[in-house]
Formats: C-alpha cells, structure tokens, sequence
C-alpha cells in the first residue's frame, strides 16, 4: 500500500508548478493543469524544450484570476475566463485553438521572454483528445497537456535515479502532477489501475523524456552534462518509445468531480480492456 506524497499543478504549459494538498479532478486532470499555453507571433506553441527562460515564471491561481510574475519584471494577472479571439495552434500532432488572453500578458510575456508572445487559454469549443492507441477508444479530452491527463512519478524511482547521478536532482526537473511513495521502485510503470479510493487513473504509455529534465525549475539554466538524461538512457532506453522513459502517464478511469488530496492511499490492480 502506497500512497500520495505530493500534487503539483502547472496552470501554464511549461512555467513554474504550483504544490498543492489537494485538487478536483476534472475531465482533463488535476483543476487548472495546463490550461493556459504561450503561442508564438506565427501561432506555434511554447515550451521549456526551446524556451527554458519559462521556468522563472512563476504562476499563481486565486479569486478568479491567473498571475504570473518573475524576479525583476514585476506581474501580471488576467481574468481565468478572460475572452477573445480564438487562435488556432497545435500541440505536437492534434490541431486545437486557444482563446487569446489579450495584450496586456502578452506584452509582460514578450519582455520577459524576449520576442513576441501571446498567451491562450483552452478553447472549450475545440475538444482535444488523447492518442488512442495508448488511451483506448473511449475519448479522454486533454488541455494543453503535452499527451495524457495525469503523470505519475513515485520517490523511490527518482532515489534510485539520483543514486546514478553524479549530482542529485529534485523531483521538479520531470514536472509530474503526482508523486507517490511507499512502493518499489518503478512501481508507477504499471500497465494498470492506480485507485486513491474514488479516483483511479490508468496507467497507458511510459513518459518518455526530453531536455527540460535538464533545466534547473529555478534559473532556467540547462545543465551542461546533459543530465539526468545520459544516465536514464543508460538504463531506461525503451526501444518502443525510442527514447528514455520516466514516470507513467494516466488517464482517468473514476473520480471525475472527486478531489484527490495529498496523503490518499494507493493501491495498484491490474486491468483488462
């Protein structure tokens, strides 16, 4: 029996994480997770993988409204059901469309990233939905989430990581949503049903990783060893995936409308389509 040692949301795809005890379950995840995203001058969507500067913007969700600040460029807050236009964009390979914050973020984003940005929202009217050759097909809608729902990452996979490290990292550098303790190392790669009581996720396809592992949550600064990613590829290589994989991601089998709070209970069941 395992349990929750840690929720983490990233209202902002890519920008700094908020810790929390506890969270709705939404359709899409975890409330707030990756709701809104940064866009390009020519629509392309933004990320720490080509734009590590991201990870100084910190980001807070309270009294209806979306702040984001960094250390000497002041803030800027925004209304969560701020309107405009809707801006078509991808992620990866599923079309969707993001509802233009307005100028104001967009002008603190710009200067703090140094070249035009926009910031957008998830367009409601425009589903997105997970690959169903992992999810299945029933349909899992998605926010600006790179894949799937929810990932899941325990301590004890991230300890014997930074057992091969040269220098230890913190839990931040993979950006999951729950962490969970109290179970043998890789518990989480299950191809099963995860269940904190009323919400059960289902883990569909291993996390395979890219550079952001090696940005520092704090500075944006890449480390220039290349870690953790040399040492994974040493021993998690999956040749399905074709590249290293850390963390399960899940989809949402029960709970939508639950909350899931730190400390819940786990325990790991197998699961048949």
């Amino acid at each position: 029996m395992g349990r929750i040692a840690s929720l983490h949301v990233y209202p902002v795809k890519s920008c700094r994480g908020i810790d929390v005890l506890d969270a709705l379950v939404t359709p899409t995840g975890l409330e707030w997770d990756r709701r809104w995203m940064l866009l390009t001058a020519t629509d392309k969507f933004v990320t720490q993988r080509t734009h590590p500067k991201l990870a100084i913007v910190t980001v807070a969700v309270g009294g209806g409204r979306l702040s984001l600040s960094a250390d000497g460029k002041g803030s800027v807050s925004v209304d969560v059901q701020q309107d405009g236009p809707s801006r078509r964009t991808r992620v990866w390979n599923d079309d969707c469309n993001g509802i233009d914050a307005g100028d104001e973020p967009a002008a603190w984003l710009t200067g703090v990233l140094g070249e035009p940005m926009r910031l957008v929202r998830v367009d409601p009217r425009v589903p997105r939905n997970a690959s169903e050759k992992y999810a299945g097909p029933a349909p899992q809608p998605l926010s600006f989430a790179d894949g799937y729902p929810v990932l899941m990452i325990s301590r004890e996979s991230l300890a014997g990581l930074n057992r091969r490290l040269p220098v230890p990292i913190p839990m931040g550098r993979f950006r999951p949503n729950i962490v969970i303790e109290d179970v043998a190392e890789h518990a989480e790669d299950a191809m099963a049903l995860f269940n904190f009581g009323k919400v059960v996720l289902r883990g569909v396809k291993h996390c395979t990783r890219c550079v952001v592992t090696t940005t520092d949550q704090k500075t944006g600064a890449r480390d220039h060893r290349q870690e953790p990613l040399r040492t994974l590829n040493g021993y998690r290589h999956d040749r399905e995936l074709r590249g290293v994989a850390f963390g399960q991601n899940c989809t949402l089998h029960a709970g939508i409308g639950e909350r899931i709070a730190v400390g819940a209970e786990l325990s790991i069941e197998p699961y048949q389509l």
